[in-house]
């Protein structure tokens, strides 16, 4: 399809101020692919890692000296434009919602039929499929893969009002499990609202010195040392690191995950970090749990498009409630 679009496009490393707002060619729409005019996207701590290029380590994906990829964002939701003539799964018109590493904050992306795209749940606006992907599916991941999380549980969730912990606190109420959440004063109510049994201000107490220890800690901050957390997991429990230190350029990002790779052969605890890894299989898992109105996102602010660094600014701040979410709607 021919045309231009608008996106946003980086092509050094830096600060969000190297991020441009441009015209640019629109996709083309292979045999295999699926053409999506994006209506809304969502923004997620790995925006940020690649468009500083740190840690370094993201580098080795990303590129070395500049970026190999120039476009961010890894959710999105949207209408189907054109598909490709192998494509059978997708119809122009059709509403998807849907996740892939890079250049989700434009007006049209390409995605293959095999991507992680699936059909949006008719309840959900555009917005808030968009905040799905990433953080829901990390969420799914923890719980259900590495957390093997069973009805009558204990589950703690530290980060609780985070894009992950929101939705790691709606699932595990889901699949059965005892939740207690954990955050910051002023997100009290918020999690509450979200299901949890018990919520814990972390300015007020210390979720790892309260005695009490739990089946499944999913710990989506990752800024405590791994001595202090497990206190917190019972003996034989499990404890899934999701989240690590924003600050580093080097090893303190990953520091808790070779942490926990080197003590959890040596512990009754299983010590298990998670990379999550987005598939259409789990897409259709959450969508059902959406329609279902088991799980609701939860969306802190909305950004047009050209406001893209503003809302990377915010993030990276660290104090998002939920989702921060780029509308293209208007």
């Amino acid at each position: 399809m021919a045309g231009t679009m608008k996106a946003i496009r980086y092509y050094r490393y830096g600060s969000p101020d190297v991020l441009q707002f441009q015209d640019v060619d629109r996709p083309a729409v292979g045999d295999d692919d699926v053409l999506v005019r994006v209506r809304a996207a969502a923004l997620n701590p790995l925006d940020y890692h690649f468009m500083r290029g740190k840690p370094y380590l993201v580098r080795l994906q990303g590129g070395l000296s500049r970026p190999k990829g120039n476009g961010l964002g890894a959710d999105m939701a949207g209408q189907v434009e054109a598909v490709g003539r192998n494509v059978t799964g997708f119809r122009p018109g059709d509403e998807v919602f849907g996740s892939r590493l890079g250049g989700m904050f434009a007006e049209y992306v390409s995605l293959r039929q095999d991507a992680a795209l699936a059909a949006k749940p008719a309840n959900l606006t555009f917005e808030q499929a968009a905040a799905v992907p990433v953080a829901a599916i990390t969420a799914l991941q923890a719980l259900r893969d590495k957390g093997r999380i069973r009805p009558g549980q204990t589950v703690l969730v530290n980060g609780a009002a985070g894009g992950v912990g929101t939705f790691a606190v709606q699932l595990a109420k889901a699949f059965g499990a005892e939740v207690t959440g954990v955050c910051g004063a002023g997100n009290v109510e918020l999690v509450r609202s979200l299901g949890a049994d018990e919520v814990i201000d972390y300015t007020r107490a210390d979720f790892t010195r309260t005695g009490r220890r739990y089946d499944l800690v999913v710990d989506a901050v990752g800024i405590r040392p791994l001595a202090e957390t497990r206190r917190a997991v019972a003996p034989k429990g499990v404890l899934v690191g999701v989240g690590g230190p924003k600050d580093g350029n080097w090893i303190k990002p990953v520091r808790p995950t070779i942490a926990m790779l080197a003590l959890s052969p040596f512990v009754s605890q299983r010590l298990v970090p998670l990379l999550a890894r987005a598939n259409r299989e789990d897409l259709a898992t959450l969508g059902e749990l959406l329609a279902a109105g088991k799980v609701t996102p939860v969306i802190d602010r909305t950004y047009p498009l050209s406001a893209v660094p503003d809302a990377i600014r915010y993030l990276e701040l660290g104090h998002a409630r939920g989702k921060v979410v780029v509308s293209l709607t208007s």
